[in-house]
């Protein structure tokens, strides 16, 4: 089974929890057991397993990020002014492989998926949600 998520992003760098849709996604599977490879579309976004207890791991590894790439001294900014966006992406990567066990996601009560933005703010990005399970 493959589904899309759509979202928007606010801000140039952010991180958007994205648990609920991915969440909704498994439950429309009716899926018990399994594995579910979730994928960001766009060369200047990622995924990322994280905190989601409060916002500052989030803002930390923005923070962190800035502080590693930082923005307007890359040979891509000649082309379009994000190269920064690009090295970020790569280095977080585009994609996560979560468990399903009981129909669940296999994420710790700490954990959430959260979609990486690193050029926007996006009208729209997409998230790919491709479901593997064992036939019944």
């Amino acid at each position: 089974m493959r589904e899309f998520i759509t979202l928007s992003t606010p801000r140039r760098e952010v991180l958007v929890d994205i648990t609920p849709q991915v969440e909704a996604v498994l439950g429309r599977s009716g899926i018990r057991d399994g594995l579910m490879a979730v994928y960001a579309q766009g060369a200047t976004a990622a995924l990322m397993i994280q905190e989601n207890w409060d916002e500052s791991v989030q803002t930390d590894v923005v923070d962190l990020l800035r502080k590693l790439v930082p923005r307007g001294v890359w040979r891509h900014d000649q082309q379009d002014g994000n190269g920064d966006a690009h090295l970020k992406a790569g280095l977080i990567g585009p994609s996560e492989t979560l468990p399903i066990i009981d129909g669940r996601l296999g994420l710790s009560r700490w954990q959430n998926l959260f979609f990486c933005e690193f050029d926007g703010p996006r009208q729209e990005r997409r998230v790919v949600c491709t479901l593997f399970s064992d036939p019944a």
